[in-house]
């Protein structure tokens, strides 16, 4: 099964600067997309998601690792005393798992983020606070984890539609 949406933008645009053959972690990997373009560019991929459905009908090129799990729910961190030299995480937010994807980057490690900020209701969903950063809140994550910020964009995009999105490339301490 192939997935017809490619990769974002933004996602494009950071993945070079992940260290050539590092391995690298999909968050809510959703169907795949990125996971796909990042074993297309020579990464081992870890893909996690609750329902890892779409991610498993598809036809992989390279091995992924596919990791069926629920973020939220209270349960031990899936992937203990791993490590990425990259981590890719679009359209999805939970607070409370900003800190472990920090933890979790190699030294040196890239940190690639992009969700939907607050006045995105006016866009439609998600529409609701608790899956809308503020303004800044990508920044202050990264500066109280001691991330340098190499790109950050908060405002509203048209493509590939309309919305509110706040955008963030930070690396980990070397």
């Amino acid at each position: 099964m192939a997935n017809s949406s490619p990769p974002s933008s933004w996602v494009v645009q950071f993945a070079q600067l992940i260290e050539p053959g590092g391995a690298v972690l999909d968050i809510a990997a959703g169907g795949g997309r990125h996971a796909d373009f990042l074993s297309k560019a020579g990464h081992p991929v870890v893909a996690i998601d609750r329902d890892v459905t779409a991610l498993k009908a598809r036809t992989w090129s390279s091995a992924v690792d596919i990791v069926a799990a629920d973020l939220e729910d209270g349960s031990p961190w899936p992937l203990p005393g791993r490590r990425f030299a990259g981590i890719v995480v679009t359209n999805y937010l939970y607070r409370p798992l900003l800190p472990r994807l920090a933890t979790s980057l190699l030294p040196g490690g890239l940190l690639i983020y992009e969700t939907f900020g607050l006045g995105n209701e006016r866009f439609g969903k998600p529409s609701n606070p608790d899956f809308l950063l503020a303004p800044g809140e990508l920044l202050a994550f990264a500066e109280t984890q001691g991330l340098t910020v190499l790109g950050y964009f908060c405002g509203e995009i048209s493509q590939p539609r309309a919305a509110i999105v706040q955008r963030l490339a930070a690396r980990a301490p070397i």
